[in-house]
């Protein structure tokens, strides 16, 4: 018997088949199998928001979904959100408002940013701060971030 299996899932549009353990979680399976370390490890329970990624379309903490979950599921991690044509208005607002320090919650917060924005187009920045909330950031304080958030649904 093995502890392995062959997930299918499409990562950033791209259809793909990946080996993962069945104990792997989505972050894991990112990161260790198939190289996409954007997705940051911060708590590993839930906590900070620096793993989320979209499956489905849906916010999720990666560290909480098994990596045999994802299968069919159409996941997109912050390195998803660019297009061809260079960064969205989202990740142009977050480097315009130095809405980053160490870099650790910023792929989290780009993609929570989304799914936000997706949801709501024009949130007030209340809406934008209780949206984020499950985002935690050790740097900046959230001032900055907000600002772009606000910034890039007026883009």
């Amino acid at each position: 018997m093995t502890d392995r299996m062959i997930v299918s899932a499409t990562i950033n549009g791209e259809p793909l088949e990946f080996l993962a353990d069945q104990r792997d979680s989505l972050l894991e399976a990112l990161r260790e199998r198939i190289g996409l370390t954007g997705t940051k490890e911060g708590c590993n329970d839930g906590n900070c928001g620096a793993c989320s990624v979209l499956m489905d379309g849906r916010l999720v903490n990666s560290c909480l979904v098994m990596a045999a979950e994802v299968e069919g599921a159409d996941v997109t991690t912050v390195e998803g959100l660019a297009t061809e044509d260079g960064l969205i208005p989202l990740q142009q607002a977050f480097l315009e408002e130095a809405a980053l320090q160490c870099g650790i919650c910023t792929p989290g917060f780009l993609v929570a940013s989304k799914a936000l924005l997706d949801a709501n187009p024009n949130p007030t920045e209340y809406e934008a701060r209780y949206w984020l909330a499950g985002n935690l950031c050790r740097c900046t304080g959230y001032d900055k971030i907000i600002r772009a958030v606000l910034k890039a649904a007026e883009a």
